[in-house]
């Protein structure tokens, strides 16, 4: 193991830096997959107000 005096005279032992690496299994971000979920579940509950609608007439049966 090697160290390197920096010019403030603080010793490096962690000279030598991993390589880094990019795993391609996760290309898309937390961000990215909370609004396609989101979205998923807007058209769900855009669907079940209209089936709900079609079928009793009401918006939400019992309330409108």
């Amino acid at each position: 193991m090697t160290t390197i005096t920096e010019d403030g005279g603080r010793t490096n032992i962690y000279a030598k830096e991993p390589p880094m690496t990019f795993d391609e299994k996760y290309t898309e971000s937390h961000n990215e997959r909370a609004e396609r979920t989101n979205g998923r579940l807007a058209m769900l509950g855009i669907i079940a107000a209209c089936g709900s609608y079609f079928v009793t007439g009401q918006i939400i049966p019992g309330i409108w």
